[in-house]
Formats: C-alpha cells, structure tokens, sequence
C-alpha cells in the first residue's frame, strides 16, 4: 500500500493489485480474446446458428463453405438472407393504426400484387398489401447470393411463358425500368444413362431406341405405333392412361412413371389424367420446354418487379405479418377483402379437414467454379437412381459470370409450403365444399378467393395474372383499363386474345 498527496489535505490511499489478482485479470482477458477468436471462426465458416447472427452480418459471410451454410439454411427454412427483402420498395412492420383502406389483400404475391396495383391504378383505391413472409413476390421471390453474386429464386426456378396478349401487355407496363427479355428455357434428363431433351422430341426417342427418326412425319408414325388407347375413348381416367395414350408403355416408364411417384408420392394411376396431359410432347427436334410466344425472364429479377408494381402512393405493404393474428384489428377497416393464402386455412374452424399439396425440400451447395456444373440450367432426373426430382444451376440464366456456382438439388415431400395442389377425387370433393362456405363469406363479408392456393388450382405465372385480371373485372364490373385491353368484339365485350399455357413455369 502506498500513499500521495493531491496537495489539497490528507493523502489518499493507493491499492496495488496483487500478484495473484494480475494473473486472474490476464487469464480472464486471455479467455475473452479466445472466446472471440472461437465465434470468428464460427462465423467465418458458417456453423453459428442463423438465428444468433445478425442479418447485416450473415450477408458478409466470407469463406465460400460458410456462404454455402447460410444459404442451405435460407432455401430450406424459406427464409430471406437478409431479414426482410422488398426489392427497394418502401414497407411497413406493422399495420398502420386506425387507418382504413378501401382493399385489404393477404399475400404479396402475383395475384395480390396485381389486383393492388389495379385498384390504385385504374380506380384510384387503396390497398392493404400483408404478407407473413418477409419479402414480396411470393414464390416467385428471387435474390442475388452475396458470396457469388448469382441472381437466384428462393422457391425453385420460375420461367415466364405465355401467349396471351393482356398477360404480356400486363408484365411490360414497367419494361423501362424492370425490362423483361426473352428466354428460352431448354430441359434435359438422364434417361438410360444418356442426357437426353425434355419434353420428349425425336432426339429424345432416337437416343432411347437407337432409331433413325428424321422428321414430324416419321415421328408421328413412331408415336402412333406406341401409343395405348385409354380405356374409354377420348376419356383418359387417371395419369397413367393419359400419358401411355400419348407415348406408349416404354417412355412411360422411362420419362413418367418414376418421375411421377417422386413428384407426388403416388402412382400414376392414382393422379388426374391432367398431370400428365400438361407435359408437351414434340413430334420435331425443338428442345424449348415451352412453345408460347411469349417467353422471357425479368433480367433485374422479380422482386424488382414485384417492388416496380406495388409502387403506388395507394399501396401500403406490410411484411413478415400474420393476418389471422390481426384479422380483428382490422373488422371495420377494409372495404373488401382478397385472401390469397390456402382456403382450408381460412376456414380452419369449419373442421372440414386439410387439402393435400406437396411441398419442395430444397438443398442449395455453392461451389467455386468459373464454369458450370451441368450442361443446362435444369437437369431432371426421372428414374428411381436417386431422390431427388432435378438440379437447377442458377448461372446459366442470362448465362451470369462468377467465380462461384450455384446449384439447388429438389425433394419432393408432403411437408412444408404448399406448392402443388394434388389433383383427385377425394381433395376435388373436399374443395367443393370450401367452395361454398367462401361463396357464403363473399356475400355476407366481402371477402374474396383469388389465386391458386385459394382456388386449389395449379396456376402458371401467365394463368394467375390473367386471373387476378379477371376477378378483378367481376368484382368491379371490368372498369375500363387501356393499358392492357384486348380488342372489343362488335357488343364492347372483350375479345381475350391468346391462351394461358398449361405446362408448368417453376422448374
């Protein structure tokens, strides 16, 4: 102990810290530094828990297996990387208090986002935009990857196509500032050990069956030698029968039948013959899965387009709110309402019981490699060899340049978001009868069910716009909309130029 004096009156008492004290003081330092030195690693390498790391932080992710764990994470939780994600567009946390609005709409996808952007655009209305997720877009959301800075869905692959004019005229109101192009989506599959086109076309049966097919003509013979009536004429009763009427026994069970007991977990003769009546068939060499007009991908991605359609002063949108935990707040407040989300949710209480859908495990790797991993941006994998249904490789749209690769590997599953409506006579049943307690809920309440989950319907990108189109003509008397009108017949009634396509944009 010593003492000094501050010259101001007694001297003041100065405690040196012992030998022993020193030592706990320096270990203790020692264990922080160490324990810092722990997490850094942890986060350098990806193996913190998403949900201790902060989202300004999980961006900046700088090993390349670190980056590849939090995005395995993102797709298989479907979760935003950063916390909330709306492409630019101004968005709320909570709904405004006491404020009222003409439209409240659950869902900030396609048919929530256009049928807000008509009533703001065309009417002058306001809209209510709420969304559980904590982006917009719905499963069309897209991001660009922080470590590769490729541009990817979070929900599976989603490839616009369409031949209907109002459709197209409707996607490239904002082409100067999210310009859509053209793109053509070609699809591949390991078919007997060989990389073969999908849809089947005459590569496809030539490399099958080592034939020397030459032309539609040849090929429309072969298909005709093949095919199998279905056992009431031009009345196929499940999957299976339609699709040997159109291909025969052997590509069915090359190209369908596996294929089809992964993608819905049941045979094929279990599944609507609608399931296999989408999946084109050529009879030439065009190996575009698509044969629409139409064809094209938003080069600055969805979001940024979804973020360019609801940016309306008449459009508020709230993110990551659960509208069944905020229904009440909001009787009194809304003019009408349109519920997009799964109608068995809705009407939870009725004890009808649940519809089935399938769901997508998604299982994302990034890898460093300046090239590619797969020949196209789909690989399909029909046969029983694995589990999986295909590998997509994002970089391959609009062919993007990086040092790295991304690749996502699909399950189907029962488990999850709802994807796919599955299409029998036991859930067609069940869906009537929701069908009547949301007519019931429309006249008494003003509520309204557009889009697929709602409508237990699988809808491609181009048929959900042009519906949400058409419910909003119905509910509002189809006020005039120059910008995307069809021609008049002679009567004023709309002329719908085109037809929405049946085969399947998420792949």
């Amino acid at each position: 102990m010593d003492h000094y004096n501050t010259g101001a009156g007694a001297p003041v008492r100065v405690i040196r810290p012992t030998m022993s004290y020193r030592i706990r003081h320096l270990l203790c330092r020692k264990y922080v530094i160490l324990a810092g030195c722990i997490l850094a690693a942890l986060f350098y390498l990806g193996l913190l828990p998403s949900r201790i790391v902060p989202s300004s932080l999980r961006l900046r992710a700088t090993s390349t297996s670190g980056a590849a764990r939090v995005l395995a994470d993102a797709v298989k939780n479907s979760k935003t990387i950063p916390s909330y994600d709306s492409g630019g567009l101004h968005f709320l946390k909570k709904i405004p208090r006491k404020k009222e609005y003409d439209v409240c709409i659950v869902g900030a996808g396609l048919s929530g986002a256009v049928i807000a952007e008509r009533y703001a655009s065309v009417l002058d209305r306001t809209s209510l935009v709420m969304d559980v997720r904590t982006h917009i877009g719905g499963n069309c959301y897209d991001f660009e990857e922080p470590h590769s800075g490729i541009t990817m869905n979070l929900y599976g692959a989603h490839l616009f196509h369409t031949s209907l004019e109002r459709v197209y005229k409707y996607i490239t109101k904002w082409q100067d500032q999210a310009p859509w192009k053209r793109y053509d989506h070609e699809v591949v599959g390991w078919l007997d050990g060989k990389l073969l086109p999908i849809p089947v076309n005459i590569n496809t049966v030539n490399g099958l069956f080592d034939s020397s097919i030459m032309d539609s003509r040849e090929m429309d013979e072969w298909l005709k030698s093949v095919q199998v009536p279905c056992a009431k004429k031009d009345e196929c009763a499940n999957a299976e029968e339609m699709a040997k009427s159109r291909v025969g026994e052997e590509l069915f069970s090359k190209v369908f039948e596996t294929y089809t007991k992964k993608q819905w977990d049941k045979e094929p003769k279990e599944l609507d013959a609608l399931v296999t009546a989408r999946i084109p068939v050529r009879n030439n060499f065009d190996p575009r899965y698509f044969s629409d007009r139409y064809q094209l991908l938003p080069s600055k991605g969805y979001t940024k387009w979804f973020a360019k359609v609801l940016d309306h002063k008449n459009i508020d949108v709230v993110l990551g709110v659960d509208y069944f935990k905020v229904r009440k707040s909001l009787e009194g407040r809304c003019g009408k309402t349109i519920f997009t989300g799964p109608i068995d949710r809705y009407f939870k209480d009725s004890k009808l019981g649940k519809l089935e859908y399938r769901s997508i495990n998604f299982e994302a790797d990034i890898s460093k490699n300046a090239g590619y991993f797969q020949t196209h941006s789909v690989v399909n994998y029909p046969g029983p060899e694995v589990d999986y249904t295909r590998i997509v490789e994002y970089k391959h749209y609009f062919h993007q340049t990086s040092e790295y690769t991304i690749t996502v590997k699909e399950y189907s599953t029962d488990e999850g978001d709802p994807y796919y409506p599955v299409p029998n006579p036991e859930n067609h049943e069940l869906y009537e009868k929701y069908q009547e307690l949301a007519k019931k809920e429309e006249k008494e309440k003003k509520v309204y069910f557009v889009g697929r989950l709602a409508s237990y319907k699988y809808f491609n990108m181009d048929a959900a716009i042009d519906n949400a189109l058409d419910m909003f003509n119905e509910i509002e008397g189809s006020p005039k909309q120059p910008d995307i009108d069809d021609d008049n017949d002679g009567d004023g009634k709309k002329i719908k130029k085109g037809k929405a396509s049946t085969v399947s944009d998420s792949i």
